[in-house]
């Protein structure tokens, strides 16, 4: 029974999905939806992706030089190198990820939910609006494009961090730090980085508007449903995160 229930909420996910890419009543429309969206989820999330990814990085920095300094004959300038491909490869898209998915993930889940529970979404559906396209289709989109960006901003931050911890604890030098990041830079890691960016706000939108445009019920059930959308989104990020590793590298 709880089989055919997941086979029908993931068939009821596959045709949202693909109603998304039905022809616009009005295109204007959609964009400015879509770059509100944009707007809401970088802007917005902007202070504390900040705030965690320097921190982030400077206890990668920290941590690894401990076990640096008591193997004595590793040079510290490679503390520059292991947190610049900790952040690109790891830490900066998937924690920029989570911490979306709690974010935004909640709050897509409980705007259409509440959208559903007071019948806007059937009056427009009535109105003839393709509201799967409108209402879902600028959340996905304006996730897909912003996010990215702050995955990038996550990374530069982190290895800022690691860089300030370093020279506060007396680890390393600046110049160390400096030189150990431009040392055997791998192109391929940065690809790595930009798909999962791509990949992980398209799971967290996708999934947080199913939970929300088909929530049933009342306040209760709303709740819950944003619970869900939260959840679900950190469990496919971390699941992508492993298959796009596996595949990718």
């Amino acid at each position: 029974m709880f089989f055919l229930s997941y086979i029908e909420g993931f068939g009821k996910y596959i045709s949202m999905l693909l109603s998304i890419f039905s022809k616009p009543e009005k295109i204007s429309m959609y964009w400015r939806e879509t770059v509100r969206q944009m707007y809401d989820i970088g802007v917005g999330s902007f202070g504390i992706i900040a705030i965690v990814s320097v921190f982030i990085g400077a206890v990668t920095a920290v941590q690894f030089s401990y076990k640096l300094i008591e193997i004595s004959i590793i040079p510290m300038w490679w503390m520059g190198g292991m947190v610049r491909d900790s952040m690109i490869l790891e830490l900066a898209p998937t924690i920029t990820a989570l911490l979306l998915a709690g974010k935004i993930g909640s709050n897509i889940a409980t705007e259409l939910g509440t959208m559903r529970i007071t019948e806007q979404i059937d009056a427009m559906d009535i109105m003839g609006v393709n509201t799967t396209s409108f209402l879902v289709g600028p959340k996905i989109a304006g996730g897909v494009l912003i996010v990215p960006s702050l995955v990038i901003l996550a990374m530069i931050l982190g290895t800022i961090g690691g860089m300030y911890a370093g020279e506060m604890g007396g680890f390393y030098s600046t110049d160390e730090y400096i030189f150990g990041i431009q040392d055997d830079f791998r192109s391929h890691y940065v690809t790595v980085m930009f798909v999962k960016s791509i990949v992980f706000p398209f799971l967290i939108t996708s999934i947080s508007c199913y939970k929300g445009f088909y929530v049933k019920g009342g306040a209760l059930e709303l709740g819950k449903a944003s619970t869900e959308a939260v959840v679900m989104s950190s469990i496919a990020v971390v699941i992508a995160n492993f298959l796009i590793a596996f595949i990718m590298l």
